[in-house]
């Protein structure tokens, strides 16, 4: 197991929901010409090459024929966790957009948090179970429009909230099974595997002939989405190896923050390719409540009012007068 490193934990679980943010916004462009099974078996295409050159350049690539009974099982729930959050997460896309299949993807990394604490055993303090809550009702205020547009038009929009849903929960299997594998191998190792086993299960079902009909714009994109893969799991999955798994959670539900910030962006910079977001008084309040929440998450423990504090040692010589 990797020692605890919890400023470098924090920045690579940053990167990773500035990276998460952005990808459903690209996804989409992608999916005009491409199914949602197909554009996530070229994901793991790329990830697989690019990680597998990396682990074989140092190498370290793995060896699963010297896995335990329980460790092959563990793989299993984290391919099923991965390839079946990429799918719903794809699929979603195609019935509502970029930020509120973000929003309802923040019930993943709360339920990460959740278990945490009788799964993996972690301890969380009561500052960050407070802050924990404060974050869910920040991202509730900073969404509120977005929620009401999403289930207003619940008949129309149904089959994305019920596909994004179940892409956050099959996840958070993915991330407990992940955390527990990084006990004996390095994060790169599970990802690479992880990787090919949905790969190998979900070439059935894809079309990869269709990327021939892609313009340089969406091969642009699916090519990008291949890269954000490689750098967003693998700053997760080192995140999960070197932090506890629920501070990590809970920088993670930055994500939708930053989807809003790069689609308005984008939409300023390509108005004809990308949506902008609106944003009312109750959504900027919300923004400073998440910001808090995820402040007191990660570093509560620090001050909270609720920490015990340390006795001076027994045998300490008295301070000389």
């Amino acid at each position: 197991m990797k020692p605890h490193r919890p400023m470098l934990g924090f920045l690579l679980a940053l990167n990773t929901a500035v990276f998460w943010g952005i990808l459903p916004i690209i996804m989409k462009q992608t999916l005009t010409v491409m199914t949602p099974v197909t554009v996530v078996w070229y994901r793991y295409v790329f990830a697989i090459a690019g990680l597998g050159l990396f682990l074989g350049w140092r190498r370290e690539l793995p060896n699963p024929w010297s896995f335990a009974r329980p460790q092959f099982l563990l793989f299993a729930v984290a391919a099923i966790g991965l390839s079946g959050n990429f799918i719903m997460f794809s699929s979603a896309l195609q019935y509502i957009g970029p930020t509120g299949v973000q929003v309802l993807g923040q019930l993943g990394p709360m339920l990460l948090l959740i278990l945490s604490v009788p799964v993996l055993k972690e301890r969380m303090h009561r500052s960050q179970a407070i802050g924990a809550v404060v974050l869910v009702c920040g991202i509730l205020l900073f969404f509120n429009s977005e929620l009401r547009r999403i289930f207003a038009h619940f008949d129309r929009n149904a089959l994305g909230i019920l596909l994004a849903t179940g892409a956050a929960i099959i996840w958070s299997g993915y991330g407990v099974a992940q955390k527990i594998l990084s006990r004996s191998l390095t994060s790169q190792q599970i990802l690479w595997l992880v990787y090919c086993l949905c790969a190998l299960c979900l070439l059935p079902f894809a079309k990869p002939a269709s990327i021939l009909q892609m313009n340089a714009w969406q091969l642009g994109c699916l090519l990008f989405c291949g890269v954000n893969t490689l750098i967003a799991y693998g700053s997760f999955a080192e995140a999960l190896a070197i932090w506890q798994a629920a501070k990590t959670g809970a920088v993670i539900a930055l994500t939708p923050l930053f989807t809003l910030l790069f689609s308005d962006v984008m939409h300023v910079c390509w108005p004809d390719l990308f949506e902008a977001t609106t944003l009312n008084w109750i959504g900027y309040a919300g923004a400073l409540v998440v910001v808090s929440g995820t402040i007191l998450s990660v570093l509560g423990h620090v001050w909270s009012p609720f920490r015990k504090p340390k006795q001076a040692h027994l045998n300490q010589p008295p301070p000389a007068l």
